[in-house]
Parts: C-alpha cells; structure tokens; sequence
C-alpha cells in the first residue's frame, strides 16, 4: 500500500490547509510551506513550485527524517533541510507550518517593538506563546536554519525577519492552522491598538502565574521542547514579577 493511500484522509486534510492558507492571502505565489510527519520516519510535505491552492493529491511529497523522497512524482519544497533540521531538533514536534500571513508580516519588516513577545490575550498565551524574532537569513540556506537554534527549544512560533512565520506543534496540521488564524488575528488586533496611541495593556503577572497553574492542571504543554520552562510566567517575566 502507497503512503497516499495509507494516509488518505490525513492528506485531505493537509490539502485543505494548503488550500486554506491561499484563500486567506498567508501566502501567495510559491511561498510557504507546511510538513507533517506521519510515522516515526515518515514526513509528509509540500512541492516546490507549486502555489498552495494548487495542492493536491498528485503533487504532495513524502519523505524520510533524512530529507529522502520515498513517494511522490515532483520535488519537494527546496526548503526541506530546514524542515527536516526542525523535527530533528525538536522530536516532540509533529507538524510545521510556513507562510507569510500580512499583519504578522507586518512585524517582520519594522523595527517597532516586538508586541508578540507579550501577554496580551489568555488563547494566545496558552496556545501560541510568545513569538521571537529569528534574525535574518537568506531563504534556503543554512545561516537561515543556524538562525533559528538559539530559539528552537524555547518557542513554537517564530516571526523571519524581512521574510515571514513558522510554527511548530506537537499536533496535527490542522492544529497549526488554526495556531495561526489566532495569530494572525492577535497580530491584527496589536497593529490596529498601536493605531489608537497609548501602550498596550498586558495581562499581569499574577494572572499569568494563576493562567500557567490552569494549564498545568489540564495537561497543557508549555511553549518549547518538553522541559524548556518551568511555568508560565518564566515565558513572560523572566526577571520575576515586575512588582518584586
């Protein structure tokens, strides 16, 4: 049996993504990409060339955890090394999410503060987490993917500068869209609030501290690798509570 057909529906799904993303403008043209590993060795992952509401089940890739093609007609995305570096470094994580979404691109390209690094909305907090900036490196080379270690084993979501947005999860695909429709919309809401003047009101560190013991008496995992923060307000205030 083919991996198509072995993963039948988890590659309509992962289509619908693809197809998602363009229809909402996160991407356009060839960008972005998006990868799920299906088995221990095996990853499922977008072709090069291909615009992503042009994905279909004729065109999707499958490799191995070392970037091998095992099934699939075209190339895949020339981003793969990248992608393939992710899963190494990062075993818990399931899916990978690439695209260029406008109001999260928008951080990318100014040199205002960083407002995703913040507390500013509880889903966005337990879901998400604060969202680093990687500092610029050029598409498909390995500064880019070096750029990234500093960060890969504390954040899930990432801002490239002057390029775009990745997102890790330990779920599904499906999981990482929806990851990054809140985002998307976080970011939208914090560039429409920086319009009005005034500072951005964050949720406090109590409230923080008391949000990160709700998350761990529902099982939720932190941000990062499993074991990277002891709580939540670590993530937020790493120098303790601003009120001593």
């Amino acid at each position: 049996m083919s991996y198509l057909e072995k993963h039948s529906d988890k590659v309509d799904v992962f289509i619908g993504v693809c197809h998602h993303l363009a229809a909402h403008q996160y991407v356009t043209g060839h960008g972005g990409n998006l990868a799920w590993k299906l088995e221990d060795d095996v990853i499922l992952i977008t072709p090069t060339k291909h615009n992503k509401g042009d994905v279909n089940r004729d065109n999707v890739v499958f490799l191995n955890l070392e970037g091998e093609t095992i099934e699939g007609t075209v190339p895949p995305t020339g981003e793969t090394p990248m992608y393939v570096n992710f899963f190494r470094e990062r075993p818990d994580v399931q899916s990978v999410l690439h695209c260029h979404p406008p109001h999260l691109n928008a951080f990318v390209i100014s040199d205002a503060q960083n407002h995703l690094m913040r507390p500013l909305f509880p889903e966005t907090i337990t879901e998400v987490g604060p969202v680093p900036l990687v500092p610029y490196g050029e598409p498909l080379t390995q500064k880019l993917a070096d750029n990234f270690l500093p960060f890969l084993q504390k954040y899930n979501a990432f801002l490239m500068e002057n390029h775009g947005y990745v997102f890790l999860t330990p779920w599904d695909i499906k999981w990482a869209q929806m990851c990054t429709d809140l985002l998307e919309m976080t970011a939208k809401h914090v560039v429409h609030a920086c319009s009005l003047g005034g500072n951005l009101k964050e949720i406090g560190f109590d409230d923080l501290r008391d949000m990160g013991n709700i998350m761990t008496t529902r099982g939720l995992p932190l941000p990062g690798a499993p074991g990277a923060w002891n709580n939540l307000e670590d993530l937020y205030y790493p120098d303790g509570s601003p009120n001593g």
